[in-house]
Parts: structure tokens; C-alpha cells; sequence
């Protein structure tokens, strides 16, 4: 790790290329202001004087017939903007002919398009940090439909926009939309087992008391990156579907089929990156827990619950489930910080890593190399078990 620039250093050397600047649209509030925090923090480290903040204040304000327009309160001249959106955050409102109306991604998405025309042009460059991606799940074309994603990066660029920063992306390759423009698609991996190991510290990851299960076919690559980096099995489940049957939009599933070894008397891990009605996720545990599974600790990087809570409390008291892991990149409902089986993952300080490394035009890695981190915590965890 000797060879991993500290972030405050970074600071101190100065080199960046343009003053930093953060724009933060409507909802996306507490990433910004964590990641805000974390840059402070690094700039006052590697400085005598305390710094301020780097959020330039900035609103997109709406007439009574819900037209609305962006607007930035500070110059912007020459800065490198960093702007932040946050289009899965559903408890955003807005007046719309005197009723309440709340946001939806396309607005959220339209907001982040007006900032971008309130800069005018005038900054040195333009990154968007949208952790969830916009229109991400409809990213590639069976039948005559659109593919919002792919053309939504494609205005993007097109509006100016050097750099994308987003996380765990349900399908990576919708960059190839856009094959000249900056994208780095970032995975919470080690967030989240360093709070995962904080939570469970006695945690066995021996092949014979841990696994990791892929929900479906689609979540193979992010489990098989966990099952890597643990040195444990992989197991999976296949969505058998009703391809004759169109239910809100897609095919309903018939069946969920188990591919691996047994899971009997072990802790099972299940990582997915949304976790919206939850159905197939609890319906995974069912099979799980059937098949003799001891624990099952399910992981989302988007922990939506668009149907609720109730499923995943009574989930949880049946056994079915143990705890739940989320992150902070996207809203999440009040309620469910409050539950004791749902564990708050902070993405935050990485997030600032990549602001910071782009605004120093230098690799993610060489500040915080996840590899390196994700070895050294399981070093760690290995000898104070001993």
C-alpha cells in the first residue's frame, strides 16, 4: 500500500486542472454534501488555512405550470464542474397546477440537462456523477422499444459532458453508446464488505461456512467478483419466465432454479444492484433457506423497496432472511435506516476519490486501488480472528 497516493498529498502537490467546483441538482443533497465533506477534509490536511466549500449554490426552481428552468448562483468561469443527480430519488416535489407532484427520473434528468445549460459553457469541463444510472435498466432492444440509457448518454455528450461517473451499472456495455466519452463504472465492493465484516466481525469466508449466490444470470459478474476476492464457491439461479405473459412490463417468473454446490449449514451471500419490488430477491431466500441455508444476507447497491417494507420485516422475523445491505448512492426511505436488519453502506469518500483524481487528471488507483484495500481488510480480518 506504500505506493498509494494519500488524498491530502494530492492537494499539497497541487496540479490540478481547473479550480474544483460541485453542483448538486434537487435530491441529490446528501451525497454532495458528504462528498463535499470528504474534499474539505483532504484540502484542510494539506493546508493551514480551512477551506471552504466547494458547492457552488445552484436551484432549478418551477412555475405553477411545472416549467421550470436551472440556475447557478456563482461564476462558474474556468472551474471543473463536478455535478451530482440523483435520478432514483422519488421524495422530491413540486407544485403542478396546485397539486403535489412528485419527481420522477425524466425530471431529474431534465434538471440535470438545465444545469448543464446554466454553465453555459463557461466551465473548463463538465463531469456528471449520477450513481444510478439514468434509464439504466432499459439498456439494450428486444422488440420496438427504446433505449433510453444509450440515448440519454448520447444528449449528454452531446451537451458537452467529458466524464460520467456512475456505480454498479446493471448492464456496463450501454457505454458503448458513447465510445469517445469518459466513463467509469465503480463497484462498492469493498464498502461494502468493510461493513459488512464492522457488523458481523466473527464472519467466516472459509469455503466451507460462506458462499456467494448469484440472483440470476444478469448479477453473475458482480457475485463472481465477490466469490473472487473472498476464495469462496459460486452458486447461481436461473429465472425460468412466462415468455407468452406481459405483467407490468415483463415476463413473470415461473420458476427460480438453483445451479451449485449445496449452501446446507452455510452463510449465503446474495448481491443484486436493485432491490425494487423485492419479490425475487425474497423468493431467492425461500429457495435458499428450502435448500439449508444458515444465514442469508442479501446485498443491493440500490436498495429502492418500491413496493414497501412490509415483505422484507416479515422475511426477516419468518428467518428467511437475516439483514439487508445497501448503499447511500440513491434515496432511501427513512423508514428503512431505521430498521435493524437493514445495514447503510457509506460510498461517499470514494465517490470524492474519483471527483479528486479527475480534477488532478491521475488513476482512481493510484489514490484508492479497491484490490489492494479489499486484501488488506481480509488480512486484517483474518488475524484478529486468529
Amino acid at each position: 500500500m506504500s505506493n498509494v497516493i494519500e488524498a491530502k498529498d494530492i492537494f499539497a502537490q497541487g496540479g490540478s486542472v481547473a479550480d474544483l467546483r460541485l453542483l448538486c441538482c434537487p435530491g441529490a443533497e446528501e451525497l454532495t454534501n458528504l462528498i463535499d465533506r470528504h474534499l474539505m477534509r483532504w484540502a484542510a490536511e494539506s493546508e493551514e488555512t480551512e477551506p471552504k466549500s466547494f458547492i457552488i449554490p445552484c436551484e432549478c426552481p418551477r412555475f405553477q405550470s411545472g416549467d421550470a428552468k436551472g440556475m447557478v448562483k456563482d461564476s462558474v468561469r474556468g472551474d471543473d464542474i463536478f455535478i451530482v443527480v440523483d435520478p432514483g430519488n422519488y421524495s422530491v416535489t413540486y407544485k403542478l397546477f396546485g397539486y403535489e407532484n412528485h419527481m420522477s427520473p425524466d425530471d431529474h434528468f431534465s434538471n440535470l440537462k438545465r444545469l448543464i445549460q446554466a454553465v453555459a459553457g463557461k466551465a473548463h469541463r463538465v463531469s456528471v456523477i449520477m450513481p444510478s444510472l439514468y434509464g439504466g435498466r432499459q439498456h439494450r432492444r428486444e422488440v420496438r422499444e427504446s433505449l433510453d440509457c444509450a440515448v440519454a448518454l448520447q444528449e449528454l455528450q452531446n451537451m458537452g459532458v467529458k466524464n460520467i461517473i456512475t456505480f454498479d451499472a446493471h448492464d456496463p456495455r450501454v457505454q458503448n453508446a458513447v465510445p469517445l466519452l469518459s466513463f467509469d463504472n465503480a463497484m462498492p465492493t469493498y464498502q461494502v464488505l468493510k461493513s459488512l465484516l464492522r457488523k458481523m466481525p466473527d464472519l467466516s469466508f472459509d469455503k466451507n461456512d460462506f458462499m456467494v449466490v448469484s440472483p440470476d444470470e444478469g448479477a453473475m459478474s458482480r457475485n463472481m467478483y465477490f466469490s473472487s476476492v473472498l476464495g469462496c464457491n459460486l452458486g447461481m439461479f436461473y429465472k425460468r419466465r412466462d415468455y407468452t405473459t406481459v405483467v407490468n412490463g415483463r415476463n413473470p417468473i415461473v420458476a427460480h432454479e438453483y445451479l451449485g454446490e449445496s449452501v446446507e449449514g452455510k452463510t449465503v451471500f446474495v448481491a443484486d444492484d436493485i432491490v425494487a419490488s423485492g419479490d425475487s430477491m425474497l423468493e431467492v431466500a425461500r429457495e435458499l433457506k428450502k435448500r439449508g441455508a444458515a444465514r442469508i444476507i442479501a446485498d443491493a447497491t440500490f436498495p429502492l423497496f418500491t413496493s414497501g417494507l412490509g415483505k422484507f420485516d416479515a422475511a426477516v422475523e419468518e428467518g428467511v432472511l437475516d439483514f439487508m445491505v445497501g448503499t447511500n448512492l440513491t434515496y432511501r426511505k427513512p423508514e428503512l435506516l431505521q430498521r435493524d436488519w437493514y445495514l447503510d453502506v457509506d460510498v461517499s469518500k470514494y465517490a470524492a476519490y474519483f471527483v479528486l483524481a479527475l480534477n488532478h487528471d491521475i488513476s482512481v488507483s493510484a489514490i484508492a486501488d479497491p484490490i489492494r484495500k479489499i486484501e488488506a481488510l481480509l488480512a486484517s480480518h483474518a488475524q484478529q480472528k486468529q
